[in-house]
């Protein structure tokens, strides 16, 4: 078994107190659905909404002391 998971999808970890990082076959949109070249395979999406370059991290994170775990904080969302 790979280390990217299920059968090639993108793989999405959260980085405590960071960014999640996004590996694998991902196609990042905007929400009018355009679509955003991430420029790389492996991309760090900001968590903390501070970034000057959103939707990807700067480690501005660092700068205003955003705080996050690598959980899940609250239940799974239903469909």
């Amino acid at each position: 078994m790979s280390d990217m998971g299920d059968g090639g999808g993108a793989v999405i970890v959260p980085y405590e107190d960071g960014p999640l990082l996004v590996r694998g076959d991902f196609t990042l949109r905007t929400p009018d659905g355009d679509v955003i070249d991430p420029g790389r395979g492996t991309v760090a999406l900001c968590r903390c909404g501070r970034s000057a370059v959103k939707p990807f991290c700067d480690g501005t994170h660092k700068a205003v002391g955003f705080r996050a775990g690598t959980g899940r904080d609250a239940p799974a969302p239903r469909d």
